[in-house]
């Protein structure tokens, strides 16, 4: 594997379609990526009950422990393994057991706040913003917390109005003008072809001052800082 890795920010509200294209790329470029979920990073609250836990606000900077994030970052970029926490939503806490992450040559941080920390942001080659009409972003929401991690239904939307959605306003969304690259409408396919051609292009073998474009230039650009592929007309929250 390459040392450092290429390390790619996936960021963007809740239900937005980030996992998915986390995945993709994943599952499309195989055994050379590793992806991080930016949750399991949520601070240890074992010295909370359930009820003082049920009451934190999970979509706050303060919630996440960076300094343990950067720390195992900075180590997969060293070429050293890693023992990642791992969270478990039902109970709002950390597992007691973690998962030995080795380094590998992409790493994909995926999270609502992948683009917050600007010690992180220098240790990502890519930025990616993730964006989805906030309407199919609380349906994904309800879905995904009601099936998937056993909530009530009152509860979480009682959430998504108290806290997810203030949140994202404040914190998440203006992450957005850290990107490199907008995907509007999550899992947009051309949108995550050419992040895999990129990520498959980083893997390939050859002088990589042969071509160190981010992505394909806009007509009438010598060289963006940014490439915007979402629609003019459509907005975020």
């Amino acid at each position: 594997m390459s040392i450092p890795s290429f390390v790619i920010g996936i960021a963007g509200g809740t239900g937005a379609g980030k996992t998915t294209v986390s995945r993709t790329v994943a599952e499309t470029v195989g055994e050379a990526v590793t992806r991080i979920p930016l949750d399991n990073y949520y601070e240890d609250l074992s010295h909370l009950d359930y009820e003082e836990r049920a009451e934190v606000n999970y979509d706050h900077p303060d919630a996440f422990e960076w300094e343990l994030l950067r720390d195992q970052l900075d180590s997969l970029l060293m070429g050293q393994p890693v023992e990642m926490p791992q969270y478990d939503f039902e109970v709002h806490n950390r597992k007691d057991e973690r998962v030995t992450v080795e380094p590998s040559d992409v790493i994909v941080l995926e999270g609502i706040l992948s683009l917050f920390d600007e010690q992180v942001l220098e240790m990502l080659d890519l930025k990616v913003y993730v964006m989805t009409d906030a309407d199919v972003r609380i349906l994904r929401r309800i879905e995904r917390d009601v099936i998937d991690r056993g909530r009530g239904l009152e509860g979480v939307i009682d959430q998504y109005l108290e806290t997810v959605k203030p949140m994202h306003e404040q914190f998440v969304a203006p992450t957005k003008k850290n990107a490199d690259v907008i995907i509007p409408e999550g899992a947009n396919r051309m949108a995550v072809d050419l992040l895999v051609e990129k990520v498959e292009a980083e893997l390939a073998p050859g002088d990589p001052e042969e071509d160190d474009r981010t992505f394909p230039l806009e007509v009438g650009e010598e060289r963006p800082t940014r490439v915007d592929l979402e629609s003019t007309n459509r907005s975020d929250d």
